[in-house]
């Protein structure tokens, strides 16, 4: 079985096309065909549904899979080390960050790196916090820039705290709170409200606060990205609550200080038990030693 093969199956179980998979591996289809079918004859196996139509894997080829991606990172992940054994950076970095990051201006940060590191692939996710923490352990992503109410903090990952924020309210230029210089918890629970699915840190955040003060509110809309927060608070459809240090990016809208708002901190995450040359050129770029932040 050789890495090539594997390539190429990931790259069909991903377009779910063998001529799409032929043209991102630089191969003629007839090439790519040829080897996934060795693969299939050496397995004993077919691997993919094939049909003039569409094509799909099979219930072999779902088992084989998370095998696959793994040998290949893995083979990656070798390279890499050699690499960095020889003074080069290469291979691969993943960076999760939540939509609401403020603590660090991570296009800044990524330019800064990619100046010194030209040969490293840079994937970006964006999530919530939960999610990030998750995603890092399972080493699918790197480093990770979240945020969390002040009662919580990242487990199981090394953690670095960035910065605290408030959270504050924000409002359409037309709503009769525009004008005021702050604002309390009572008097916006009166409103309807956007904001984070429930459950989600930076949901919990605000609803904690309520919550500790007695009272409810309406949350009517739910959404994942902060932009369309923005774009739904814009129209007078609602208000929502974003970190103090995030809103003034938002345009067409107003923003109302809260005189007793919910705290967050952000932290920057990794994973603790030994990170890639990528992973730790990226954290020295942000000032950050890798073997800071012990996993909690």
């Amino acid at each position: 079985m050789e890495l090539q093969q594997m390539r190429y199956v990931l790259a069909v179980a991903e377009t779910n096309s063998f001529t799409r998979a032929a043209e991102r591996c630089l191969v003629v289809q007839s090439a790519l065909s040829h080897q996934i079918a060795r693969l299939e004859g050496e397995l004993g196996a077919r691997l993919f549904e094939r049909t003039s139509r569409r094509v799909r894997l099979t219930p072999a080829g779902e088992a084989f899979l998370p095998a696959a991606r793994q040998c290949l990172d893995a083979a990656e992940r070798a390279a890499a080390e050699v690499a960095a054994a020889v003074g080069e950076v290469r291979g691969r970095l993943a960076v999760g960050l939540i939509p609401t990051v403020a603590a660090v201006d991570v296009p800044a940060a990524l330019r800064e790196f990619r100046l010194r590191y030209p040969h490293v692939r840079i994937s970006l996710r964006v999530g919530a916090s939960e999610d990030l923490v998750e995603q890092v352990k399972q080493g699918a992503v790197d480093v990770a820039f979240l945020g969390l109410p002040t009662t919580a903090r990242p487990q199981g990952v090394a953690a670095r705290e960035l910065a605290r924020d408030r959270l504050v309210a924000v409002v359409a230029p037309d709503h009769p709170l525009a004008g005021e210089p702050v604002v309390d918890l009572r008097r916006l629970s009166a409103e309807v409200f956007v904001d984070l699915p429930a459950g989600t840190a930076g949901r919990v955040q605000s609803d904690l606060a309520f919550s500790a003060a007695g009272l409810g509110r309406d949350v009517a809309f739910e959404v994942t990205t902060a932009d369309y927060v923005a774009r739904l608070v814009g129209q007078g459809l609602c208000v929502a609550m974003l970190p103090a240090a995030y809103a003034p990016r938002l345009a067409g809208v107003v923003t109302i200080e809260v005189c007793d708002a919910p705290a967050r901190v952000e932290y920057a995450i990794w994973s603790g038990f030994g990170g890639t040359p990528a992973a730790t050129a990226f954290l020295d770029v942000l000032d950050i030693a890798a073997q800071d932040g012990l996993p909690a």
